[in-house]
């Protein structure tokens, strides 16, 4: 990539993950001169990606010793996909402190490293429905959106047509179909009998095929990136040598790249932007060498800010002036404010009879959904919001005893278990003004930026929305004739953190008074004319989907936004 300098450049994003990704692509492919600043180290797939290692070929059969775990991961090691071949795409939580408030309950799990969490996601891609932009304004709680599911909508149909999303069209209003899936992936047996049972006992919910962002069937213009077909073997967290599920590195850093107008800088942790009052701009981005600690300032016409939902409300608190004593475009005090997640906590499980003759090809990379289906319309409930659920199901396994050896223990695992299915509730969390992260009054971590305290916890709205949720799951399968249904207990004892999705969110929201909100409708600051932010903190709401999608249009349409206004010589 092209030689760096510290100013001159139309466009500096700062992130390269999910959304900043997004915004290089669309700010290049107008013609603009984009720097990308991501704090962390440059990634290889082919020296970093781990999913071409046989499991023999993983050193301590990919277990993580304990005394590590303890020491540098007490936080990263709770995620499903840590091992010991993906452990280098997680912080060390000792060498990235943060402090939690007392009474407060976080789990912020992260990667610093070129692509961000977009090499570690989920790959769940669900649009937000018109419902969930009104959600805030017909309830009271939050502020309202400045946007409707319309103004997004053709943002969707972009982002989905280039990233690859597999999916049916299942016509559901509260689910927005797109116009752009690839094929989807084919449910089990397993799979269908229970839709079947579903469809049968209820009117108001249906079970749909999973939508993900793996290339199901590539279409020519994703292979002329370089992206493969999916290969089903489920070892996305590994990485993806065949760029077959979406990520930064293998699709929209490529696309911004080939239009030579890109250039990335890797190991610069953004500390602060400069603001000048009288213009009403930032006209700096102050940055720290990762390894070096050498200090420099990049200047450009505009600035995206994309470094996640807690780094980039750091950086804003950071970013104090004479003119913004609170922190950069925080008039409105909410900077830093309205954390929100997703809540879980209820995973039902149950055995599905028959089926003992059948089996399923690959390892798909997504299992089924059920679209949310309570407080939908005019319906009245206990509490605000609602909940979807993440089906997953499998063949269990073998049927050898443990004292089976030799020929007879080769012949009893010919032979796999029963099927088994699971329902794992996504409920919306709402947003609560004193969730919310601050920064430490006089520590800092090795590179001098202030240590961020977060106060977060789940509020009594998220206890009834799981509760409702669990007692659902409960009634499906026990309606479906299913056997050996077993859930705890009291799932809000067992609820997750904020961040134990690792959807945190909200921090800039967008809204219509910039005496509430910090966010206008193009996703540009208030009161800086220049600075926009499309990662996670402009959400003003959660929903119950996952929200990777919708930062992805929101990155692509504030982008186009931003470049006609370089291209009108309004900014």
């Amino acid at each position: 990539m092209a030689d760096t300098d510290t100013s001159g450049w139309d466009a500096i994003v700062i992130g390269s993950g999910m959304s900043g990704g997004w915004a290089a692509k669309e700010l290049c492919e107008r013609g603009l001169k984009v720097l990308v600043l991501e704090r962390g180290r440059p990634i290889t797939p082919e020296d970093d990606y781990t999913d071409m290692l046989d499991p023999w070929e993983r050193p301590h059969l990919d277990r993580v010793n304990e005394d590590e775990k303890a020491k540098h991961y007490p936080v990263q090691s709770k995620v499903y996909s840590f091992s010991e071949t993906t452990k280098q795409f997680w912080v060390k939580d000792d060498e990235h402190p943060y402090e939690i408030s007392q009474g407060g309950d976080f789990n912020w799990r992260r990667g610093y490293h070129l692509g961000g969490r977009s090499l570690m996601w989920g790959r769940q891609s669900y649009r937000l429905g018109p419902n969930d932009f009104t959600a805030n304004k017909n309830d009271g709680h939050g502020v309202d959106w400045p946007i409707r599911y319309d103004d997004l909508a053709p943002w969707y149909d972009h982002v989905e047509k280039f990233a690859g999303i597999s999916g049916a069209r299942d016509n559901i209003d509260i689910l927005p179909d797109g116009q752009h899936f690839l094929p989807p992936f084919e449910m089990n047996c397993a799979e269908i009998e229970f839709r079947k049972k579903i469809a049968s006992n209820y009117d108001d919910r249906q079970m749909i095929m999973g939508r993900v962002a793996n290339l199901s069937r590539p279409t020519d213009d994703q292979t002329a990136l370089g992206r493969g077909q999916c290969q089903t073997r489920n070892r996305c967290h590994q990485g993806c040598s065949f760029g077959a599920y979406f990520s930064s590195l293998s699709a929209t850093l490529p696309a911004a790249e080939a239009t030579g107008n890109l250039t990335v800088i890797t190991d610069a942790i953004v500390q602060e932007l400069e603001f000048d009052a009288a213009s009403e701009k930032v006209t700096g981005v102050r940055v720290v060498n990762a390894k070096t600690k050498d200090a420099s300032v990049y200047r450009s016409k505009i600035v995206f800010l994309n470094a996640s939902t807690i780094p980039t409300a750091m950086i804003l608190l950071n970013s104090k002036s004479e003119a913004m004593p609170r922190g950069l475009a925080n008039r409105s005090d909410q900077v830093g404010r309205n954390i929100m997640d997703h809540v879980g906590g209820s995973k039902v499980l149950a055995s599905v009879p028959g089926n003992r003759d059948k089996y399923y090809w690959g390892n798909r990379p997504t299992g089924s959904y059920i679209p949310r289906y309570r407080n939908v319309g005019d319906q009245a409930s206990e509490f605000k919001r609602g909940y979807a659920f993440q089906v997953y199901s499998w063949r269990n396994g073998v049927s050898a005893g443990a004292s089976s050896i030799g020929k007879e223990f080769k012949l009893k695992n010919r032979t796999p278990g029963t099927w088994s299915m699971m329902l794992d509730a996504f409920c919306e969390v709402l947003p609560y003004a004193d969730n919310r992260v601050k920064l430490h009054n006089n520590k800092t971590d090795a590179w001098g930026t202030p240590v961020p305290v977060v106060h977060a916890n789940m509020g009594e709205n998220e206890k009834a929305v799981l509760n409702a949720a669990h007692e659902d799951a409960l009634e499906m399968f026990g309606a479906a004739g299913f056997e050996n249904i077993y859930a705890v207990e009291k799932p809000d004892t067992h609820m997750t953190a904020i961040g134990g999705r690792t959807h945190e969110m909200g921090t800039a929201r967008m809204g219509r008074d910039p005496e509430t909100s910090v966010l206008n409708k193009w996703n540009r600051a208030h009161d800086v004319k220049n600075l926009f932010i499309t990662d996670g903190s402009a959400m003003t709401s959660s929903a119950c989907q996952n929200p990777s999608l919708t930062y992805m249009a929101l990155s692509a349409r504030a982008a186009h936004y931003a470049a006609d206004q370089i291209q009108n010589g309004d900014l």
